[in-house]
């Protein structure tokens, strides 16, 4: 693969919504960004502090990746990371006014057309690629969870997910020429839940901000009247007695849409590497604790290719 220029974008660009998890409305801003800058928050309500998407950041990774510097944490990052990596924007200072940036649809198709409106534009100095010279693998056996990387000319992903479900078994998605591909065949993948998981990360504080809206709901279970009831009084969802798969007012965007968001996240967590990747990353039932696991086997591996780099 050809060396590129670092791009960063012309204008800045807002994005206003409501946060998944703190349900906080919030509102976003891209800003351009000198060279070597890298990717930095500032929540303009905690004045004076960057926070650097880094995988030594990550606090949480409970169902998204939370990052934290000096105190001031920015919640659920990897939509908007992935954004900014899968359409190659090296610098940005990205302004939040709250904890989360906003949900927006439950994918990252609207971050990638504010980019696209901010205008992307090149800079002077080359990027520096972390490039696969050797296999590296994360295995979690307890999970059944595989995440390998090989050398590739190019970025390149595979991912496969296995549900013990009619609804969803096994789904697969392979992306080639990520730059050219990720803003129509993974951008506008959204995330997506079981119903039988909606209670229990209600209890955890998280999802006050999903809605059918912005979350795919797949109907794991047979639900009866009492929790129709329920559902539609505490989530101000209509469920349908005994109605299993996907939920009727529901349509994907993708046969296997669910994975397409996997890999969303995927290169969302790998963009806290702080570096493009130069090879082929090929995943199995990976999550968020998995990618990052991930990623730091690629840092200690590599770490040549980073400057002060930790093992």
């Amino acid at each position: 693969m050809k060396s590129r220029k670092q791009r960063t974008i012309k204008y800045p660009v807002s994005c206003t919504g409501v946060g998944l998890h703190t349900g906080v409305q919030s509102t976003i801003t891209f800003n351009p960004a000198p060279e070597n800058f890298g990717i930095k928050f500032s929540r303009t309500d905690k004045k004076d502090v960057l926070v650097t998407p880094d995988i030594d950041n990550v606090v949480d990774l409970t169902r998204g990746t939370t990052i934290q510097e000096k105190g001031v944490k920015v919640h659920t990052t990897e939509h908007v990371l992935s954004a900014c990596a899968g359409m190659g924007v090296d610098n940005l200072l990205i302004e939040l006014n709250s904890k989360e940036p906003p949900v927006m649809d439950g994918s990252s198709k609207d971050f990638v057309q504010a980019l696209v409106d901010a205008e992307i534009i090149e800079q002077r100095k080359n990027v520096r690629f972390l490039k696969i010279t050797k296999p590296i693998v994360y295995t979690d056996e307890d999970k059944d969870v595989e995440v390998v990387g090989v050398p590739y000319d190019g970025f390149k992903t595979t991912f496969t997910i296995q549900y013990d479900l009619d609804e969803l078994g096994v789904q697969y998605s392979s992306v080639h020429n990520m730059s050219q591909n990720y803003k129509t065949q993974i951008a506008p993948a959204r995330t997506f839940c079981l119903l039988s998981e909606v209670s229990g990360l209600a209890k955890q504080g998280l999802i006050r901000g999903g809605n059918l809206g912005n979350a795919v709901v797949i109907v794991d279970k047979d639900i009866d009247d009492e929790e129709v009831k329920r559902f539609k009084e505490d989530f101000g969802i209509k469920f349908f007695k005994g109605d299993r798969g996907l939920h009727k007012t529901q349509i994907l965007r993708f046969r296997n849409e669910p994975v397409r968001h996997k890999t969303l996240d995927l290169i969302g967590d790998l963009a806290l590497l702080g570096k493009p990747i130069l090879g082929h990353i090929t995943a199995i039932r990976s999550g968020h604790e998995g990618n990052v696991e991930f990623a730091k086997l690629l840092r200690k591996a590599f770490k040549s290719q980073f400057t002060g780099a930790k093992n």
